[in-house]
């Protein structure tokens, strides 16, 4: 009688330890996971000379835009050309800067 309830013991406690293993590793698992954070969209340059509102940093696509659109967006700020050919952008007030 002694041998079983000290193999029935036995038993619930290796049982009991391995439950508690199984789910100490579920709960690590979700920590380990980590978000990946993706790189920022950079369009591909024939879609930035379709589109004068996209920003870009390219002096010579800008310039392309200017005369094809009469508009274009350089480091974030978009530049307008007036029907004298000069080039200016809006300021904060709304008032013409010319550049």
């Amino acid at each position: 009688m002694t041998n079983i309830l000290l193999i029935l013991f036995l038993l619930i406690f290796f049982l009991v330890i391995l439950f508690g293993l199984f789910f100490y590793t579920k709960r690590n698992n979700s920590k380990a996971k980590k978000t990946i954070i993706s790189p920022p969209y950079i369009p591909f340059l024939k879609e930035q000379e379709f589109n004068p509102d996209i920003s870009t940093e390219n002096w010579d696509l800008h310039k392309l835009r200017l005369e094809k659109y009469r508009r274009s967006q350089y480091k974030g700020l978009t530049f307008f050309l007036s029907s004298e050919n000069r080039i200016y952008y809006l300021s904060e007030k709304g008032a013409r800067v010319y550049c």
